[in-house]
């Protein structure tokens, strides 16, 4: 049996490249259908967006200014051509964020991902994602049911009922948080009951450290990852070489400075904005808030797309000195006022009883005129007095933060 899904995921990435960025106006076109696209894009001709760097023009739409979109319009902010009644399922997520689900196959992008883990046609999967109100447990649902698997609706929690289906149905496979395997796994050892037909599982939604990879794999499941979100679906996921996440097919995934639209060189940490290529529901730069970076080469698992290193924590770094909220994109203003500087990090400490700020800026030529210039483009941004520290560059570390609180 073949090791990928299809010849798609093993294509040049230069064909995969032109594929995407030729369907890219069409889908600007089927977004600028929904009022607030055609808003936030006015003026933007989709013929011309054939690019990364004509894409990277466009303006980023924050995963956490949707809760206020819908607010201000519901159910989905302006941002959805089609009515509620077209879709197949609606959901909710925290904010709230209103979620359509739409009735294509595969509409939250996971048979690759669950191909990718080991799972094949005629599998049964045991899935412990939750199936109230928001979409988690559909979406694996409906991946594992794409891909030719019969599917256990078995949701989160309640271990002696999920050891009843397991015993009688003999599943194969588990989808759902890796703590919950590990919680299913003990509790089923403590009270002597038989789930050893699950040998493989894809797990997402909390983090999966080494040494809980570790023993898993002990325990006779082999344990993969994925990275996705209740908007997208499945972004990214793991394989078997185990050499960080393949970005999904259909997606086009950029890397950009928090607090910005501007892509990172490749290699540095940077916020994750994800463009897809969904003809009922098509997003465009949706700036998720979480943070990673692009791992070079080639997978060995002879998948061609981009790889990603994992999530590596949170973009939205804002944080409050002297009771005035200090933004990313403040900081990144002032890499653009100012562009001989290259990483910025904005440091706040106490000192006392008094919030202290000090920017540190890597730059290769300092002096004591551009300091100056730097401190008072501060405090016109932030309206807050601030120390500039210059550094030699590569000296501030590439993690993506921009803003630390030492409080």
């Amino acid at each position: 049996m073949t090791d990928h899904y299809d010849a798609l995921e093993t294509r040049e990435p230069a064909m995969r490249e032109a594929d995407l960025f030729a369907r890219l106006p069409d889908m600007l076109r089927r977004a600028m259908a929904a009022p607030a696209y055609a808003q936030r894009l006015k003026g933007i001709d989709p013929a011309g967006i054939t690019s990364r760097a004509a894409l990277a023009r466009l303006p980023v739409l924050r995963k956490s200014d949707l809760p206020a979109l819908h607010k201000a319009a519901p159910p989905f902010g302006g941002l959805v051509s089609g009515l509620p009644g077209s879709f197949g399922r609606l959901f909710t997520s925290p904010g709230p964020i209103f979620e359509p689900e739409p009735t294509h196959a595969d509409p939250w992008r996971g048979v690759r991902a669950l191909f990718a883990a080991g799972f094949r046609p005629g599998d049964v999967v045991l899935n412990t994602f939750s199936y109230h109100l928001t979409p988690g447990g559909f979406i694996f649902d409906a991946s594992a049911r794409a891909l030719g698997c019969a599917v256990i609706p078995a949701g989160p929690g309640n271990t002696d009922a999920q050891f009843e289906l397991i015993e009688a149905y003999r599943p194969v496979g588990y989808s759902g948080t890796p703590d919950f395997l590990k919680i299913l796994l003990d509790a089923a050892e403590s009270a002597g009951r038989d789930v050893s037909s699950i040998k493989r599982a894809l797990v997402s939604g909390a983090a999966f450290p080494k040494s809980l990879q570790q023993e898993i794999n002990l325990r006779g499941v082999e344990a993969y990852q994925a990275f996705g979100t209740a908007d997208l679906g499945l972004v990214a996921f793991e394989t078997p070489a185990r050499e960080g996440l393949v970005v999904n097919e259909g997606l086009i995934l950029e890397i950009v400075r928090p607090g910005t639209g501007d892509p990172v060189p490749e290699g540095d940490v940077g916020e994750i904005v994800v463009t897809s290529l969904d003809p009922v529901h098509p997003w465009i730069r949706l700036a998720l808030g979480d943070l990673t970076a692009v791992l070079p080469g080639r997978s060995p698992c002879g998948r061609s797309n981009m790889r990603i290193k994992g999530w590596m924590g949170r973009a939205d770094q804002t944080t409050k000195v002297k009771g005035m909220f200090v933004r990313p994109e403040q900081i990144a203003e002032i890499g653009k006022r100012h562009p001989e500087l290259r990483r910025l990090r904005l440091v706040v400490t106490r000192a006392g009883e008094t919030d202290v700020m000090t920017l540190k800026a890597e730059c290769t030529s300092p002096s004591e005129a551009l300091r100056g210039d730097i401190a008072s483009t501060l405090r016109a941004l932030t309206k807050l007095q601030g120390a500039v520290e210059l550094v030699a560059p590569g000296r501030l570390p590439d993690d993506g933060k921009v803003i630390t609180d030492e409080r």
